[in-house]
């Protein structure tokens, strides 16, 4: 589409997670330095199911604007926010004062995949991983985008 948030969107992919956390500490030890850089960090830990919204861990100010930002979503029926973000991946950068979101989704058939020789691409519906990757590029622009950091 052309467009250019004002801040850099960063896609963060590691491994590890089911080992203890040892890849999102590294990169915590490796960026800590620059935690006020950080607008939000976002986590996807429940599959690529249905979404239904976000939790949110920050304070009432940044909730308010995430509020407003899911309205955004209306069109596709993706538009609450939950009370706290939750995942091995973005505790870190929450616990020093960073917002954070982690993605809510339908997850009645995820223990039928999940960590299982059924958990491949192959079982993934295209139209609700599609839903869920709308829900992270509207919210990731539009933050990355607005003139202000979220407030802390």
């Amino acid at each position: 589409l052309g467009l250019r948030p004002r801040r850099t969107l960063r896609l963060v992919l590691w491994t590890a997670e089911e080992q203890g956390g040892i890849g999102a500490e590294q990169y915590y030890q490796l960026h800590k330095e620059n935690i006020s850089n950080f607008d939000i960090v976002m986590e996807s830990d429940e599959g690529t199911f249905r979404p239904s919204g976000l939790g949110f861990t920050g304070n009432a100010k940044a909730r308010d604007i995430v509020k407003e930002i899911m309205t955004l979503l209306q069109p596709i029926n993706v538009t609450d926010v939950y009370d706290n973000a939750d995942g091995t991946d973005i505790d870190y950068w929450m616990r020093n004062g960073v917002p954070g979101a982690s993605l809510h989704d339908d997850l009645s058939k995820y223990f039928w995949f999940h960590h299982s020789q059924g958990d491949t691409m192959t079982v993934q519906d295209p139209k609700q991983m599609n839903l869920c990757a709308a829900v992270w590029t509207v919210v990731s622009y539009v933050i990355a985008d607005m003139e202000e950091m979220l407030p802390r």
